[in-house]
């Protein structure tokens, strides 16, 4: 298959690439990043998360993003509701768009939200109803699609039946995590065709980590598949928390850096993304992981 002509970039640096920081980051850095990365062109951005402080300290402030945000037109400010309640105070703050997630393999449903994956969409069904009835849209995640961290390796059968669960709920469109970033080019192609039987690629992203490195061999290898949208996060922002001392998400610049080589557009200003992952790494006392940022900086 033809590569797609356009790939629409999904950053989620400000919500998945900040949610694990130690250190607290204050809201006007926040709302500084989250501005500068519309400036460099980016259409959506996943500003924060909609859970309970005591889960994640990091995000207590989404109120405060959510509601101070300096909105540009044509730009989609999304959060993560994976609840009723989190959904509701979402929408108390003008969100637009908002997301859920769940996982294909068992044990880490467990471990991460205490329910099986069955319990997990069943939860769903209600945010999905209520967002429905504010004319908001919802976009669902499904992690640990190509491995996990308790169970191993993943049958793409089963990436495939928690896709089309959520999609046949209502979530527009199915962003498939490669959450410990374990996966390899065949794989991700195999799991990308299971479930792409159930659901037209159109409604797919790709959302892979760069743990082992393979993030962007693996990108590559769903866009000869006909992915067009990619999830990435801005100087690779995000550990993975299941593997101490990895890398977590790919870095929006290589993403980027690797598009324009291809002739895919973006509508990104790679120059100012790279500025922006100088500045937030900074900002943050951490190590740009992103190899075309560090690159463009140092020339």
């Amino acid at each position: 298959m033809a590569f797609p002509t356009h790939v629409r970039l999904v950053e989620v640096g400000p919500r998945d690439g900040l949610q694990n920081e130690p250190e607290p980051i204050g809201t006007a850095t926040k709302l500084e990043l989250i501005d500068r990365l519309g400036a460099a062109g980016i259409s959506y951005i996943e500003a924060a998360s909609f859970v309970s402080p005591k889960w994640v300290p990091q995000m207590a402030d989404h109120r405060e993003v959510m509601k101070n945000l300096a909105r540009r037109d044509g730009i989609t400010y999304a959060a993560l509701t994976p609840n009723l309640k989190g959904l509701e105070a979402a929408l108390e703050c003008g969100v637009e768009e908002v997301a859920v997630f769940g996982a294909a393999s068992e044990a880490f449903s467990q471990k991460n939200i205490n329910c099986s994956v069955a319990e997990s969409l069943a939860r769903f069904e209600p945010v999905l109803e209520r967002a429905k009835a504010a004319g908001v849209r919802v976009r669902g995640y499904v992690s640990t699609v190509l491995g996990c961290p308790y169970e191993g390796e993943i049958a793409p059968a089963k990436v495939a039946e928690v896709s089309k669960a959520l999609y046949e709920m209502g979530c527009y469109e199915i962003s498939l995590g490669d959450t410990i970033g374990t996966g390899t080019p065949l794989k991700a192609k195999r799991m990308i065709e299971a479930v792409s039987r159930d659901i037209p690629i159109a409604k797919l992203a790709a959302h892979f980590h760069d743990t082992y490195g393979q993030a962007l061999a693996n990108l590559y290898a769903v866009l000869e598949e006909g992915i067009a949208v990619v999830d990435s996060s801005v100087a690779g922002l995000g550990g993975c928390p299941y593997a101490k001392g990895a890398s977590g998400n790919v870095a929006s610049e290589d993403v980027v850096y690797l598009l324009n080589g291809l002739g895919i557009e973006t509508g990104i200003d790679l120059d100012a993304l790279a500025d922006t992952g100088t500045w937030i790494t900074q900002a943050i006392s951490r190590p740009n992981r992103s190899k075309a940022g560090v690159a463009l900086a140092a020339r």
